[in-house]
Parts: C-alpha cells; sequence; structure tokens
C-alpha cells in the first residue's frame, strides 16, 4: 500500500539524477495525497530516448472507463497480478512510467488505538523511483485526463515494522529498462520485488502529516536502517 508520498528534490537535482531532458514544472511537496497531480517521468512521444517529467493525477482511470471517479479506487495497484487484470493489463504492455519521489509514509496502529506514521526513505536519502502505470483518458466533450497509478510488491524486513506491502521502488539500473516501449512484458515481471531492506530507513514524523495540507514535514527520530 502507499497512500501518501513526498516529493521534495529540487529540480536541478532531480534533472541530474533521473536524466531528464525537459521539465513541464516542478514543485517541492512533502506530503502528496491521492487525488491530486503528481510527478510522472514517461518517455518523449516525439523521441523515445528522451525522459520527461510531467504532472498526471493520482489514481488511474482507464481509457474505457464510463466516469474518471474510478481513480479515486484505483491509486495502487498489487504489481504481482497487475499484468493480468483487465483494469490495468495495457497499461502495463505499453504504458509504463517512474513516479519520482524521496519518502513514503505509513501508518503503524499501536495497541491505544492510535497510529503513529513514519517515512520511509533509502538510508542516504537520495531520490527514488517507485514503478507506476499510466493512462489517457478522454471525456466526451474532448477533455483529456492524464493518470497515473502506483504499482505494491509484498513489504521487506524494514517496511514490515509497519506495513505488509510496500511501493515497487526500482533500482536506478532499471529505469530504462522499465520504460522502454519496446520491453516484453513478461520480462519486467521479476522488477515486481521489494527494494532491499538495508538501502532503507524508517524514520518517525510528526501526525501533521496526517492532514494532507501540512507540508512541513520532517524526521523526528531515525528508528531503523
Amino acid at each position: 500500500m502507499c497512500g501518501r508520498f513526498g516529493f521534495s528534490i529540487p529540480p536541478r537535482r532531480a534533472w541530474e539524477y533521473f536524466q531528464l531532458a525537459d521539465m513541464h514544472g516542478s514543485e517541492i511537496r512533502r506530503n502528496i495525497p491521492p487525488g491530486t497531480d503528481i510527478p510522472v517521468i514517461v518517455l518523449d512521444d516525439d523521441d523515445p530516448s528522451r525522459r520527461v517529467l510531467r504532472f498526471f493525477h493520482w489514481g488511474l482511470v482507464p481509457s474505457w472507463a464510463d466516469d474518471p471517479k474510478i481513480g479515486y479506487k484505483l491509486i495502487n495497484a498489487r504489481g504481482g497480478t497487475a499484468p493480468d487484470k483487465p483494469a490495468f493489463r495495457n497499461a502495463f504492455a505499453r504504458r509504463r512510467c517512474l513516479i519520482p519521489a524521496d519518502r513514503f509514509y505509513e501508518w503503524e496502529k499501536r495497541p491505544d488505538g492510535t497510529k503513529q506514521p513514519y517515512a520511509i526513505t533509502m538510508a542516504d536519502h537520495s531520490p527514488f523511483a517507485m514503478a507506476g502505470l499510466w493512462e489517457h483518458w478522454t471525456k466526451q466533450d474532448g477533455e483529456e485526463l492524464f493518470s497515473a497509478i502506483i504499482l505494491t510488491t509484498e513489504a521487506n524486513e524494514l517496511v514490515a515494522h509497519v506495513h505488509d506491502r510496500m511501493p515497487v521502488i526500482l533500482a536506478p539500473e532499471d529505469y530504462g529498462r522499465w520504460l522502454a516501449p519496446d520491453a516484453d512484458p513478461e520480462s519486467l515481471r521479476e522488477l515486481i520485488r521489494p527494494y532491499p531492506a538495508e538501502g532503507m530507513a524508517l524514520v518517525q514524523v510528526s501526525t501533521r502529516v496526517n492532514d494532507p495540507k501540512n507540508q512541513d514535514i520532517g524526521p523526528e527520530q531515525c528508528l531503523l536502517t
């Protein structure tokens, strides 16, 4: 599950780290909820050798959908079954994207009924990319909507402290393979796996993260790496 993440990477850092050729806007947001526009990295339609950063709606709306409200239910998809599910099969085969981030959040249920939020980051605080799918939906009046979804997998040993699932985080050397338009979808299944726990950190954060209006979310205490 991934229902909240952050993208507080300075534009120049994002440009260099993800080897971008173009950025259509850039916004530092430490607390991004579903139903809003999120950064995605796709290949340029005119030149597939170029990676470009765009902003798509978080909540996948398949091209065949009658109502875009379906996107509110489609913020995550299980990576292991996405290639076979009707809602995701075509996107998995043809419309894969990277969703850049520097953290995602999970909430631990405590014995007293409260929930403690945590940020999960890279151990060295570097940016990372979650595996995503995107779709292009058109209303009858011609209005277009580009939307995206985050793929998930079983949690690694670190994330399992707070949740049994986590986003599919791709190694930088696999970015090109994931985006490649001629990639065999079957061969990509091996990338749907937990990111190594030793490369990540679990950080306790303020309950201010519970309200997506709050963007001043910082770490309180690093508990595990």
